[in-house]
């Protein structure tokens, strides 16, 4: 009987408000989704992930540590 390995990753990820929807992003990989609340866009997240994984098992999942907002301004025609 073969068994699968599986190991648990954690993800840090970013949302934020875009015109009417959400927006969830992992910042491990690149991965986006959306939804009508914060609470949605996240679980939209968590299943775009999944499908994702299960399309690219061998994937990359790059590490992030200490994320922050870095804001700026700049002129652009």
């Amino acid at each position: 009987m073969k068994t699968e390995k599986t190991s648990k990753s954690k993800f840090e990820n970013v949302v934020w408000k875009e015109g009417k929807y959400y927006v969830a992003q992992c910042l491990n990989v690149d991965v986006s989704s959306f939804g009508k609340t914060k609470n949605e866009a996240i679980q939209n997240l968590n299943e775009a992930l999944e499908l994702y994984f299960e399309d690219n098992a061998k994937s990359n999942i790059h590490k992030i540590e200490k994320p922050e907002i870095v804001r700026f301004g700049m002129h652009h025609v």
